[in-house]
């Protein structure tokens, strides 16, 4: 396969000419110029004797000089969206790198300040996250199916908070935008993988809880060591099987319309709409998963809660009801902080229309809060977890080894 290089566009003389077209794209035009308002380069490709043309978009301008192009970040660069490749079935078009955006109508003053609490949140996230996971680990009576679970999770938003606030901070404190094909991809499918395995681990905090307070003689028989360390690598393995197509199958797109991403980061559907070609594979699979995994999951909480509600609704001391219930609140938070914000974020991209205000803040709620707040929840709420907590920062540890002496 033949394909003409950067440098050789500036041979091809008269073959070049200037268009401004409002209708559909121009198939077989061998030109250079404002495409729905875009820049575009044609490209002649040879492969096996036969010449296919394919339009290679670069960035996109909306009608507007380069001097012009601002994105509140400063100045684009332009280049090609290229790799192309040719396949039997058509022509692919693969950017170079996607352009990652902040929060719309804030100038990059604001961005700058903006930074500055999210390295905050992110310095909480990772040392509370951190804290529960050594925690659980060294306290060997809070070896148990809910903290190994609470480790889990602890450990799953330890992971997922570092995909993501890290890119975001260098976004916004110094306005990098450029993330490679690839490597939004795998932040992608970081961030779906993940928050799938975060849905089945709050699953199977809500069946511990269901089994402690309706059934709770048969607690321990029923979730022994090995019962959790097979929920943990279900957990785990379904978020990884389930999710692990969407690179391959968003490769299989051409994206020669903009490579300007509407988040902080890479979402399945955001980088979706950025293609040119059919993705009906896209939306029927993506809306498979979501239904299959979080809507299966929140639907067995929710019905375990109604049961859990009812069991303790049904105990004859009011002291005992709430005390079996207080044991659920943590979890509660965590499911409400995880779930209100996915539900929200899917009905606002299902509806479609323009990337508004409310799609970026949804998003952002839905990466970065649960990180931040599950934490703080379960140090607060569970009383082993905020005891060595306070244990820990009152030199207690000084003390006792004083003590042994």
């Amino acid at each position: 396969m033949g394909l003409a290089s950067c440098r050789d566009f500036g041979d091809l003389g008269a073959g070049w000419h200037h268009s401004l077209s409002s209708g559909p794209e121009p198939r077989h035009r061998f030109a250079r110029g404002l495409i729905w308002g875009k820049m575009s380069v044609s490209l002649i490709v040879y492969s096996g004797g036969n010449v296919k043309q394919v339009v290679v978009y670069m960035a996109g301008f909306q009608g507007k000089s380069l001097e012009q192009r601002d994105s509140g970040f400063g100045m684009q660069k332009l280049q090609l969206l290229g790799p192309v490749m040719a396949t039997p079935n058509g022509t692919l078009v693969h950017p170079g790198y996607f352009l990652l955006v902040g929060i719309p109508g804030l100038g990059p003053n604001i961005h700058f300040w903006l930074a500055f609490p999210l390295c905050f949140m992110y310095a909480l996230a990772t040392l509370g996250n951190l804290a529960i996971v050594l925690i659980i680990h060294v306290e060997r009576h809070l070896h148990e199916p809910m903290y190994f679970f609470l480790a889990m999770l602890s450990t799953i938003d330890l992971v997922l908070s570092s995909v993501t606030m890290p890119r975001m901070a260098s976004l916004f404190l110094m306005g990098i935008q450029e993330i490679e094909f690839n490597a939004c991809l795998a932040q992608m499918f970081l961030i779906h993988a993940l928050s799938a395995m975060e849905s089945a681990v709050l699953l199977a905090m809500a069946f511990d809880r269901f089994v402690a307070i309706c059934h709770p003689l048969h607690h321990a028989s029923v979730l022994t060591r090995p019962v959790v360390v097979k929920i943990g690598l279900a957990a785990l393995s379904r978020g990884f099987i389930f999710f692990f197509p969407l690179p391959f199958i968003l490769k299989r797109l051409s994206y020669c319309r903009t490579h300007t991403v509407t988040h902080s980061f890479c979402l399945h559907q955001d980088i979706m709409k950025l293609s040119c070609t059919d993705t009906t594979v896209n939306v029927v699979y993506g809306l498979f998963i979501i239904l299959s995994v979080m809507g299966v999951d929140s639907l067995f909480i929710g019905f375990s809660y109604i049961l859990i509600l009812q069991a303790v609704l049904e105990l004859s001391s009011r002291g005992a009801a709430l005390k079996a219930f207080n044991t659920c609140v943590s979890h509660l938070c965590a499911v409400l902080v995880f779930y209100v914000p996915l539900i929200g974020l899917s009905v606002v991209h299902r509806l479609g229309g323009p990337t508004s205000l409310l799609h970026v803040v949804m998003a952002n709620v839905y990466l970065l809060l649960p990180p931040v707040v599950n934490p703080i929840v379960y140090g607060a709420k569970t009383k082993e977890i905020s005891s060595r907590v306070i244990h820990m920062f009152s030199g207690g540890d000084r003390n006792d080894s004083v003590q042994n002496l």
